[in-house]
Order: C-alpha cells, then sequence, then structure tokens
C-alpha cells in the first residue's frame, strides 16, 4: 500500500477558499440569512487574492423530456474553476449535494464546494470529471438516437 496523499484536483484553491469560509463564519456567527455570507464571502475571497464570480454568469439548464424547462445559477464561481453553493441550514442534506452535482454535470466546471453556515460550519467538495459528461447540445435528438 502506497501512503502517498491523494492528489485533488485544485487542492490548493479549494483549501484556500474553505480556510476563508471557515474565517467568515468564525467573524459573522451564526443565525444571518444566506445573503448575508454570501456577501461577505466574496468580499473575503476578493480579499485572498482571488477572483469572484456572482451569480455564475453561465445559467445551468434543466431538461425535462428534451425541453429546457426552466435555469438555475449557481451562488459563485472562483477563479474561474470552483464553483461554491452556499446554504444557510440546519445541516447539509443530500438535496444540496444533488443540487451542486447537477451544475457540475451541466457545466464545463469539474470541482464544487457545498458550504454551510447552520449551527456549525459544514463543507462538501465534490467533483464530476469532464470525462464523465455527456453533455449533449440537442437531447432530443441525442434520446431519439438511442430509442431507434
Amino acid at each position: 500500500m502506497s501512503s502517498r496523499p491523494v492528489a485533488f484536483k485544485h487542492a490548493e484553491l479549494t483549501e484556500k477558499i474553505i480556510g476563508v469560509f471557515c474565517d467568515v463564519y468564525n467573524e459573522v456567527g451564526y443565525g444571518f440569512l444566506e445573503s448575508v455570507y454570501e456577501e461577505a464571502l466574496a468580499i473575503a475571497l476578493c480579499e485572498a487574492g482571488l477572483t469572484v464570480e456572482r451569480p455564475v454568469p453561465v445559467p445551468v439548464p434543466v431538461w425535462f423530456h428534451g425541453q429546457n424547462v426552466g435555469q438555475f445559477r449557481a451562488d459563485m464561481l472562483v477563479s474561474t474553476s470552483v464553483l461554491l453553493e452556499l446554504k444557510s441550514a440546519r445541516t447539509l442534506e443530500a438535496a444540496h449535494e444533488a443540487q451542486l452535482l447537477h451544475y457540475l454535470k451541466s457545466t464545463q466546471i469539474e470541482i464544487g464546494l457545498l458550504l454551510n453556515v447552520g449551527a456549525r460550519p459544514q463543507f462538501r467538495r465534490l467533483l464530476f470529471d469532464n470525462v464523465r459528461k455527456k453533455i449533449r447540445a440537442n437531447p432530443c435528438e441525442s434520446v431519439a438516437k438511442v430509442s431507434a
């Protein structure tokens, strides 16, 4: 067995983001609306020398029966590489992870951080490699080809 540490994509960047998130949580405290933490986090990330785009400039489409039925935007994109989804909940739930995973599947971004400013700070790091993504320009056409 190898004792080498696992190398995560954008590990240095995600560690820096998580550190800034903890600093913001410790300074602001618990109990504010998500929007307060989002604003504070954006300021702190910029002060840490990172670029922040919010909301994420590219909407994430939602497909149903091959038709676009809506679009969502992740909360932030840091250094064009890491999507951030901020929550203010008692605890992180599977639905929160599913939301961020959907964003990762629907974009070229591979790394996402789910950050919760609940009673205690929580985070999850999600990865969805681009090589695993099946991005279809026209989902109806792809579905038709499969059933033919």
